[in-house]
């Protein structure tokens, strides 16, 4: 069962879902929008191996903007810190910026439960294309789940800033 925007808003001031902070006009019928941070995290090596650590650069999005350009995954993150331990978030990007050609969130759309965090978005620009810090950029959904909830523990927990990828630990 998915949560409506009215729902989001009484399971925020139920302390039931956390979204910090929280914006009324951010609701929609069935979701919340969320906005872009004011970092970017991008890999230095332009092929990327699984099964090593990669180094990655930091690029801060100024008053200005920043222009993404293709052929490069730019991953940031969201300003919003959130999450909750009783319904499953799932992102996406929002269709104005789709429509742009920025794809936010293609893969790893699905949250686990008891993620709480300024969750990493991955971000693809199909042509170049400029964001700004505080742009919304994406919405999250919240569903409620049936059955033993385990909470999510993993390694991503806690972030706040773009998280690279740490699959290279699963081959460990």
């Amino acid at each position: 069962m998915i949560l409506t925007g009215n729902e989001i808003k009484k399971k925020v001031q139920e302390k039931e879902i956390i979204i910090e902070p929280f914006h009324e006009n951010a609701l929609n019928p069935n979701s919340i929008n969320f906005r872009l941070g004011s970092k970017l995290k991008v890999y230095k090596n332009y092929v990327l191996d699984p099964k090593q650590k990669q180094e990655t650069e930091i690029i801060e999005i100024g008053d200005d903007g920043i222009v993404l350009e293709p052929d490069r995954i730019y991953l940031g993150c969201t300003m919003e810190k959130m999450g909750s331990e009783k319904y499953v978030p799932i992102m996406s990007g929002r269709s104005s910026t789709g429509r742009l050609g920025l794809f936010v969130h293609i893969t790893a759309d699905l949250i686990d439960i008891g993620s709480i965090n300024h969750w990493t978005l991955q971000m693809h620009a199909v042509q170049p294309v400029k964001v700004y810090k505080g742009m919304p950029i994406g919405q999250v959904t919240f569903w409620k789940p049936q059955g033993e909830i385990s909470l999510y523990h993993g390694k991503y927990q806690g972030s706040t800033e773009p998280m690279e990828s740490q699959i290279w630990r699963d081959f460990l």
